[in-house]
């Protein structure tokens, strides 16, 4: 039964047999549909199932905090003017006036006291900048440790890499164009690793600041750069992450009901929609509220970049910061050949700032190429479950914490009352020894609890209840887990460990093993072999332990009760 059966005297013409004229709205859907398909792909899309689990909303505030960002930007951009021509400031910041500064440094204070709204959406542009990049690395753990990386999501997982990569450089570029004296300080410290590079360090920085440091256009550079190429960029790899994501499906925990091949959740219309929308209002209020009640880079404060003066406590913002311990931390170690000079205190932070971001990003193909696995994985695997991949993400967490530390050496020296010395000789030590320990404890935590999960498989929970048995044994009550609970903890699977070939062949004839076969089984055998992992539950073991302890029972029963 339609819900408007008056409206079918207009869809024919008894006398032509033709459609009547619809109204202009339903003509102008119609004529969508006629050429993009708008109502099938509605239909198709509108329906489509979304897991519910609150670590998925770590994504979805990368998501807003970018959208904040392309609107306050826009914002920013008619009022900001990207010049490095001197001008004598003369506005409502009165400790400044009458004081030489460039068009792009006083464009910053009018925004931040003249224009209506200024000063807010400068603060909600940084403060979504940095909650962004936070977002976008949290996100990338919880996906790590999870394995969503899994094939088929490995072209995700690098349009991700991507887009955290470019948000970084993307973020430390903003606050380089006010031309303060901090974001001066910052560009005198990429002008120093662009200078180590041998050879052509000396063109590249001439190219890069189009003469001699700071020049007359490296404002107008990074400008166009920061709105216009690097986000054009964000918004193509956002659209293939989205489309991925949509293609792909999201992965899911795993529980009762839920298989590899299927999906549980709500629909994307309208619980998903009605949630998701109300989520980002919720993180634009948040960003707003962070903004006006918590001051960040007060550029009044610093005055005008001047080549022959540096801020003190000058810090980049924390995604940045671990570049600033690399160089911090690294000795100022020096190379004299053949009339060049090899500045490795610089160089070789220079080389392993993006080694530190590479690791971490290439890890899903190497964990492909020790696995062998081409099937297809849409479950959340628990942490706890694949302990070496679970260690080796807390190492590299560990590690960059440790150079985050030690850019901020200063700072943790000047508010604890400690020797700066001895923090970064911690920090320096710290950067070998600490994601070592970290990797060694956290494999040892899964492992724990990897052992307490098959102890509650085979003898159920712990009910902290103690029981006097007929023979005066005391024992503690467990209580059998749930059906449910039980495929929780056994939906996963684990993988064999390699093993070598014989070492002669058929014929007799002594095989001959290269390098990169005998790695692959090594690194196998240490994450699948009796140190990797304990022995998954199987399901004859678990009927086993269930009959044997209803026979314990049934003995307990029939021996006579003590007096």
């Amino acid at each position: 039964m339609r819900a408007f059966p008056e409206r079918r005297q207009r869809f024919r013409d008894e006398p032509s047999g033709r459609r009547a004229p619809a109204g202009k709205g339903e003509a102008l859907a119609g004529w969508f549909d006629g050429r993009v398909g708008l109502f099938t792909m509605a239909k198709a899309n509108l329906r489509k199932v979304f897991p519910d689990h609150w670590s998925f909303l770590i994504g979805e505030i990368a998501l807003y905090t970018f959208v904040i960002i392309i609107l306050t930007g826009v914002y920013l951009t008619l009022f900001f003017k990207p010049a490095m021509n001197e001008v004598i400031y003369d506005g409502r910041w009165t400790p400044l006036n009458g004081i030489r500064m460039s068009q792009a440094y006083a464009s910053t204070l009018d925004i931040s006291f003249d224009v209506r709204g200024g000063l807010l959406m400068r603060q909600v542009h940084h403060w979504a900048a940095i909650v962004f990049i936070a977002s976008m690395i949290v996100h990338m753990m919880r996906t790590f440790f999870n394995g969503v990386f899994r094939k088929p999501r490995e072209i995700n997982w690098l349009s991700g890499a991507g887009l955290l990569i470019l948000g970084m450089f993307d973020g430390f570029m903003g606050y380089s164009l006010p031309d303060d004296l901090l974001s001066g300080t910052g560009l005198r410290f990429v002008e120093g690793a662009i200078l180590s590079v041998p050879i052509v360090g000396t063109y590249l920085s001439f190219f890069f600041f189009d003469g001699q440091f700071p020049g007359t256009a490296v404002v107008p550079r990074l400008f166009t750069v920061h709105v216009l190429l690097i986000p054009g960029i964000m918004l193509g790899l956002l659209a293939l992450h989205m489309i991925l994501l949509v293609y792909h499906k999201h992965t899911h925990q795993p529980g009762p009901g839920k298989k590899n091949m299927n999906i549980v959740g709500p629909p994307f219309w309208p619980v998903y929609v009605a949630k998701s929308g109300g989520f980002f209002f919720l993180v634009f209020g948040v960003t707003t509220l962070m903004s006006a009640i918590a001051q960040i880079n007060p550029v009044w404060s610093y005055g005008p970049y001047r080549p022959d003066q540096v801020s003190t406590d000058a810090q980049p913002d924390w995604y940045m910061g671990y570049s600033e311990g690399l160089i911090r931390l690294m000795p100022g170690w020096e190379i004299n050949l053949w009339g060049h000079t090899l500045v490795l205190g610089v160089l070789i932070p220079f080389l392993v700032f993006p080694t530190v971001l590479l690791v971490i990003w290439l890890y899903p193909f190497l964990e492909a190429w020790i696995t062998g696995d081409r099937r297809e994985h849409h479950f959340n695997e628990r942490p706890r479950n694949a302990p070496t991949r679970t260690a080796f993400g807390a190492a590299w967490a560990a590690l960059y914490a440790v150079l985050l530390a030690g850019g901020g050496n200063d700072l943790i020296a000047t508010h604890f009352q400690l020797s700066i010395n001895a923090i970064t000789w911690t920090c320096r030590i710290g950067f070998f020894v600490v994601p070592v320990v970290v990797f060694v404890i956290t494999k040892r935590i899964c492992l724990g609890l990897q052992h307490r999960d098959r102890q509650k498989l085979l003898h159920g929970r712990e009910t902290g209840t103690i029981q006097r048995l007929p023979h005066g044994e005391y024992a503690e009550v467990h209580e059998p887990l749930s059906p449910g609970e039980k495929y929780t903890l056994t939906a996963y699977e684990q993988y064999l460990p390699l093993e070598l070939p014989p070492s002669v062949d058929e014929a007799g004839v002594a095989r001959k093993l290269s390098f990169k076969e005998r790695l692959r089984v090594s690194l196998s055998r240490s994450y699948f072999g009796r140190d990797g992992q304990v022995a998954k539950v199987t399901k004859e073991q678990v009927a086993e332990h269930e009959e044997h302890g209803e026979r314990e029972e049934e003995v307990r029963a029939e021996e006579p009760q003590r007096p």
